[in-house]
């Protein structure tokens, strides 16, 4: 779960920045070949492989080709920031999108689509009906019991973790279950279990998931230079957009700036990079910080051009 105060650190970069956005407007072309819109540079630099040629795109009646490509969408979109995909992703799954005969892992990506517009309400219904129906799909009852966490409904969430074990993917609950119980606030018992696991760790991307796991509750719970270890040994395990971001947040909350510039300086220029980067150079004295400053204004910008909801950026 995100650091609350990490929004605080942050909140006085956005003070302006959506007041001198401009009202959206209709554009009409008046040429076939009029640029309407240039890609953000942190979307037209990503990796060819994550997702199809925008020009060989089609909605594909196959199950497991749809699904291929809503995930890739699902990744452009976390890891560049750009909520366009997660449209690209809703398009992919168009054939079965709120049909409740879909199949099962086509819902559960349904739901995560959901989740990424932030609506919470209408992804966890998903869920929900689907795992009625599909009770043995592991990946819904974990996405399950992240949105139960994000309410603030801890039993709900554990029920959901005890689902996954039924399920056969016994590592994965017990991180569920711990990560729960840290938001209940047996940060002990966490954090021993979460040492356990990362112990059992098949390969780096699972150890440097749990220790991401492991990171965020020990800071969660005060103990900032255990959560920062963690986090330095979950990047190095494996380089993770989110993990990075957390960690330059506790590193700027602690006041250790320069070090919070080293680690976002190499990170593609999401809004939350953007963001923080701003934070750091401001606090460093930098003047590139106006700079970011403006980006992200004109940014806001061109989302209220486009009549995007600007509260899922940032």
């Amino acid at each position: 779960m995100p650091i609350i105060y990490r929004v605080l650190v942050l909140a006085g970069l956005l003070t302006g920045l959506q007041c001198g956005a401009l009202a959206a407007t209709a554009v009409q072309p008046v040429r076939d070949d009029e640029v309407l819109e240039v890609l953000q540079t942190v979307t037209r630099n990503r990796p060819v492989q994550t997702t199809l040629q925008a020009g060989t795109r089609t909605t594909s009646a196959d199950p497991a080709a749809a699904a291929k490509q809503a995930r890739q969408d699902i990744s452009v979109a976390r890891q560049t920031g750009d909520t366009r995909y997660w449209g690209r992703a809703q398009a992919a799954l168009a054939p079965w999108w709120d049909r409740p005969e879909a199949p099962a892992e086509l819902a559960v990506l349904q739901a995560t689509v959901q989740g990424g517009r932030h609506e919470f309400s209408a992804s966890r219904a998903v869920l929900t009906a689907t795992l009625a129906r599909a009770p043995g799909y592991a990946q819904g009852w974990v996405n399950l019991a992240a949105r139960e966490r994000l309410a603030a409904r801890y039993p709900e969430s554990l029920a959901a973790c005890d689902a996954v074990t039924r399920a056969g993917q016994a590592l994965y609950a017990e991180a569920c279950r711990l990560e729960t119980k840290s938001l209940q606030g047996e940060h002990q018992v966490a954090a021993q279990g979460l040492q356990s696991l990362i112990s059992q760790a098949g390969d780096a991307g699972q150890r440097s998931w749990l220790l991401s796991l492991l990171a965020e509750s020990d800071e969660r719970w005060g103990h900032d230079a255990a959560a920062a270890d963690a986090y330095a040994r979950s990047l190095a395990a494996e380089h993770d957009l989110y993990t990075a971001i957390a960690f330059s947040d506790l590193l700027l909350r602690t006041g250790k700036t320069a070090q919070a510039e080293q680690i976002l300086a190499p990170l593609p220029a999401t809004d939350a990079v953007v963001l923080r980067r701003a934070a750091a150079w401001k606090r460093l004295g930098d003047a590139r910080w106006r700079t970011e400053r403006q980006l992200l204004r004109t940014r806001v910008e061109e989302l209220q051009r486009r009549g995007d909801d600007t509260s899922l950026h940032g």
